[in-house]
């Protein structure tokens, strides 16, 4: 073996002894130089509270102790848990705009779209009491609403006919209350139930009254998600405009009649039944009966190639 491989093999044996020193020297000492690397690489910051806090133009009295401490709750609570408010600021820029729009139309304060917000993270879901959709209304509310809800159709999920729910609700609500903020504490405990603990209580402001753990956190969830998703850069939150979620454009469909197979009717659209109930979600099973002749209007996408694509060739299909 000549000397340039010795040399070689030498220098490997002494950085391999060195390695070994170097960790038996730190795992003697793990738990010092641990904490030493934890303190100087992590750390998890109280948050520098808002001076204006409100909601739909009505104060919220942040110099209370007692307030400071409930809004504090919530800002920590959706500040650290970022892969949920990322998804926030995400899904509220391709659902805001519909919302927003009819809002307006109602004559509602612009924040109640953070109430949509809480209720569902902007998903179509059910809750374990069976509110349904993004503003999670109950069966019976829906129906006394104009809402069809039934095992075919439950336009709970219909975003612009429940969304118009919603204002109606709020709208009746601020007319029993004077306030935007205990027409947001209704939605939630209903306005009878609201009306009782008033009664009972002798006061009228939502930030004196005694209320449910639910209702009590209720109008502070609205009220940080709002801020957090106005103010994302005094928070941490960092995205490009291409990272948010955005609303295709749709052709719509009006329909008076039964459509039999809803999977065919995709198709003639050159589009699949997953996309048809995607961008349809009121659509509960795989047809549309309407024996009523009611109107109704389907969304259809108008870019399908990004939302399409082509089937592996096979025997097995048919």
């Amino acid at each position: 073996m000549n000397k340039k491989i010795l040399s070689i093999l030498g220098l490997i044996i002494l950085i391999v002894l060195s390695k070994l020193f170097i960790s038996s020297t730190y795992l003697k000492t793990s738990d010092k130089l641990h904490q030493q690397y934890f303190n100087k690489q992590y750390g998890i910051y109280s948050v520098v509270h808002p001076n204006n806090l409100g909601f739909a133009n009505e104060y919220c009295p942040t110099t209370s102790n007692e307030i400071f401490e409930r809004v504090d709750k919530e800002l920590l609570k959706n500040i650290y848990w970022q892969s949920n408010t990322l998804l926030y600021f995400k899904r509220s820029n391709k659902y805001f705009p519909i919302i927003e729009k009819i809002l307006e139309t109602n004559n509602i304060p612009n924040d109640f779209k953070y109430l949509a917000l809480i209720e569902s993270g902007l998903e179509n879901v059910f809750s374990p009491s069976g509110a349904a959709g993004f503003w999670q209304i109950m069966r019976g509310t829906g129906k006394e609403y104009g809402l069809e809800v039934n095992y075919a159709i439950d336009e709970r999920f219909n975003l612009e006919k429940s969304t118009q729910v919603a204002c109606d609700y709020l709208n009746k609500a601020y007319k029993e209350f004077g306030s935007w903020t205990l027409a947001a504490a209704s939605y939630n405990m209903g306005i009878s139930g609201l009306k009782r603990k008033i009664k009972s209580q002798g006061t009228n402001n939502y930030y004196n009254l005694h209320l449910s753990s639910e209702t009590s956190r209720y109008v502070f969830r609205i009220l940080v998600v709002k801020e957090i998703l106005e103010n994302p850069q005094n928070y941490g939150f960092v995205f490009r405009q291409d990272d948010l979620y955005t609303y295709p454009e749709v052709d719509l469909i009006k329909i008076d009649s039964t459509i039999a197979d809803l999977n065919k009717f995709a198709q003639s659209h050159e589009i699949n039944y997953k996309i048809l109930k995607h961008f349809n979600p009121w659509l509960r099973v795989s047809s549309l009966p309407d024996k009523s002749r009611r109107k109704y209007v389907l969304k259809i996408p108008k870019n399908k190639e990004s939302l399409v694509f082509e089937d592996f060739e096979s025997d097995n299909i048919n």
